[in-house]
């Protein structure tokens, strides 16, 4: 057993022998106001994908007061998010700074009726301990993920079998609720939200100033980078694309990211002859409203493909190695193209194929 074995095994004794709490098997949660929600370790797109848990949960109880632990990563796809009365961003960076630790104590420390851990892909140690330190009558965790025994269950007294292999094409916005369908907490909403304001929506105007005229031109957003490569579509491909684009319909073009991106942005830029505006480093609900107000926008399978996912916008989703039943975003007009594992199986002529009928859609 080496070093690092060795002190997890230690970790997860030490909780089981000091926090371990008796399982309960009953379904009846009363009628809980105060509700804690614990979801560090994701992702934005995960994320994202599974704010119907938000709505479920208002929906069952309107008058209810969600709290929200998330992470630096995934805090801001959630930032304004209409079903969230506080958001708390937990950072493992700080947990040694006194003034962080105290104000994160004490957010712990506060009443809750009902804490709740749901589950996608991979369970979380840190977030099960953070429900079980808090403060909280009931504690909702996964029991077991996909046939695999969660080593921490035995911090919740709710514990839920999860198995996304029984519905293998399932969204993921459907499945984050098996977390608390047992308990009556349910909805037949799926689609994801981003709230932005007034000041968002000024901001997208100005974003998009000089890429509309009066003769509606129309504005196409592209997202070509992502974090995994294995999902990223051919930069080459993208650039014929925009060319194709460009000629039929004299579209105007601007491309999202971060400076996570930017080897891939420039390398587009630079080898394309189609002008393009950049739109990088935006805030998510400014991203939000900037890609309401286009008339396309085309995206890797990856955290942006979501939040396009929240607008009405009509959307482009191209996919490789993941399954686009699972992760694709749900709704009217967004539309994925998928060949094989290999995300560069599909064809340009994939693409501009389906960008021909939601265009000539538009214009009808």
């Amino acid at each position: 057993m080496n070093g690092k074995n060795f002190l997890s095994n230690l970790v997860y004794s030490l909780a089981e022998k000091f926090l371990s709490i008796p399982e309960n098997p009953a379904k009846d949660l009363g009628n809980p106001q105060q509700i804690l929600i614990v979801r560090q370790h994701n992702q934005l797109g995960d994320q994202l994908a599974g704010v119907s848990l938000f709505r479920a949960i208002k929906e069952k109880y309107p008058l209810s007061h969600l709290t929200f632990i998330a992470s630096p990563l995934n805090y801001p796809g959630v930032a304004k998010n209409r079903f969230l009365d506080h958001t708390f961003v937990f950072d493992k960076r700080k947990i040694f700074n006194p003034f962080y630790l105290k104000k994160f104590l004490k957010l712990l420390r506060q009443k809750y009726d009902l804490a709740i851990v749901p589950v996608t892909v991979s369970v979380s140690f840190t977030s099960n301990l953070i429900a079980r330190l808090s403060n909280s009558k009931i504690r909702i965790g996964p029991k077991c993920l996909n046939g695999k025994e969660n080593k921490s269950a035995f911090l919740f007294d709710r514990r839920v079998e999860i198995d996304w292999q029984k519905h293998p094409d399932s969204n993921v916005a459907d499945r984050i609720l098996d977390i608390v369908r047992p308990f009556g907490i349910d909805t037949t909403e799926f689609a994801s939200e981003i709230s932005f304001d007034e000041r968002d929506e000024k901001a997208a105007k100005e974003f998009l100033l000089d890429l509309t005229n009066p003769g509606n031109k129309k504005v196409i957003g592209l997202h070509v980078g992502a974090a995994k490569s294995q999902n990223k579509w051919s930069l080459l491909k993208y650039i014929e694309l925009i060319d194709r684009l460009k000629k039929k319909y004299d579209a105007s073009f601007y491309l999202t990211g971060s400076n996570k991106d930017m080897e891939e942005i420039n390398f587009v830029v630079n080898n394309s002859k189609v002008p393009m505006k950049l739109c990088i480093n935006k805030e998510i609900p400014v991203l939000a409203a900037i890609i309401s107000k286009s008339s396309l926008f085309i995206t890797n399978d990856t955290g942006i493909m979501h939040v396009a996912g929240v607008t009405a916008t009509p959307q482009i989703s191209i996919f490789g190695s993941t399954n686009p039943f699972n992760w694709a975003p749900i709704g009217k007009n967004k539309h994925f193209i998928r060949r094989s594992e290999l995300i560069d199986d599909v064809t340009v002529d994939d693409v501009f194929s389906v960008c021909e009928i939601i265009l000539k859609e538009i214009n009808d």
